[in-house]
């Protein structure tokens, strides 16, 4: 992914109110399952998982499959990326 894509994805991905709470309780634990999204934002397992899906395909949230269970946490090198775009427009 381009950095200009990149940065096109990972800010629409963090500028809806359900994401962005999704990625509030990532920085503060390791990983959360779509069950602890989903109690999180109140939302339906549907719509939780589409959330879930834009994060992971925006490349901030990474999955981790465990049988029948994903476990999602933060991808803190492309948080780094993103820090840094907008470290350059201040």
């Amino acid at each position: 992914m381009t950095d200009s894509k990149f940065i096109e994805k990972a800010t629409a991905a963090v500028g809806d109110k359900h994401r962005l709470s999704i990625v509030n309780e990532l920085s503060e634990k390791k990983e959360i399952c779509c069950l602890d999204a989903q109690a999180l934002t109140g939302l339906s397992q549907a719509c939780t998982s589409h959330h879930l899906k834009l994060l992971t395909d925006s490349g901030l949230v990474t999955v981790r499959k465990e049988g029948k269970h994903h476990f999602f946490s933060l991808n803190r090198e492309r948080f780094q990326q993103l820090s840094q775009f907008f470290k350059t427009l201040a």
